[in-house]
């Protein structure tokens, strides 16, 4: 017979203990308290940074969820028995409970939205001015070749009602193939990928000049049209702008990807 039959059957006439439940739940759950800790030990390399990065999203929900149950937990003073009376120096006891479950909820709330409005990249490598902008030379080579203009090397987005400056007041000049009119924009939430007009840069992360300047790169917010999905407010207008952040590098890529902020 083999062993684990032997056991069974000495389980089945002599019975168990009242605790065996309760001492296999904690032998399991310090067998894999064990097995992850010797994991994390023994793991080298990129296995090793994205286990710690599980381990650190998992702790973090775990986290969240025992703050949530324990402010669920609150009793407040109003769930005393009725039938007993309080003094009056008890019964205003409930409103600090009352209070902090408010504004528990009001930071939940907060926080929610905060995701919601989050951009997909928050953090983009920066671009300094020496890669961004080429000096333009003019004249004989020597002494006095001048560089007071500025050729932009990265890809821009120049409105339809853009005028030139004079060249003796332009500064920055923008070339017409690194130009770009249209962007690929994903809808997260519906998983739908179109080619939408874009209207505006809102915020570039490099440098105020390179928002006024309209330079598409990575991490940077745009505006654009997104009447043709048919998106309304909640009153029922249609939506005609929105904004998106891009997510790829334009001058390599030859397109601009970006992501609807939703």
């Amino acid at each position: 017979m083999p062993q684990n039959e032997y056991m069974e059957r000495h389980a089945k006439i002599h019975g168990r203990r009242l605790d065996h439940e309760e001492r296999m739940r904690k032998r399991k759950a310090r067998e894999e308290g064990h097995g992850a800790s010797e994991k994390a030990q023994n793991l080298r390399g990129l296995r090793a940074k994205l286990y710690a990065q599980k381990r650190h999203k998992e702790k973090i929900q775990m986290k969240k969820q025992i703050k949530a149950m324990e402010e669920r937990n609150v009793q407040s003073a109003g769930d005393r028995d009725p039938s007993t009376p309080l003094p009056s120096y008890l019964l205003d006891r409930s409103n600090p409970t009352q209070a902090k479950q408010l504004s528990s909820s009001i930071k939940n709330r907060r926080a929610e939205k905060s995701a919601r409005y989050a951009v997909p990249l928050p953090e983009v490598r920066g671009i300094s001015e020496e890669e961004m902008f080429k000096a333009v030379t003019t004249g004989k080579k020597g002494t006095k070749s001048w560089k007071r203009m500025n050729r932009v090397t990265k890809p821009t987005f120049v409105p339809p009602n853009f005028t030139r400056r004079p060249v003796k007041y332009e500064r920055f000049i923008r070339p017409m193939g690194l130009r770009y009119k249209r962007a690929n924009v994903t809808h997260p939430e519906l998983n739908v990928t179109v080619q939408l007009p874009i209207l505006s840069v809102k915020k570039n992360p490099n440098s105020q000049l390179s928002t006024q300047l309209g330079v598409l790169s990575k991490g940077t917010i745009i505006e654009v049209n997104v009447s043709e999905l048919g998106l309304t407010t909640a009153s029922g207008k249609i939506v005609w702008g929105k904004w998106a952040q891009i997510q790829n590098n334009p001058e390599m890529d030859g397109c601009v990807n970006s992501v609807l902020l939703v």
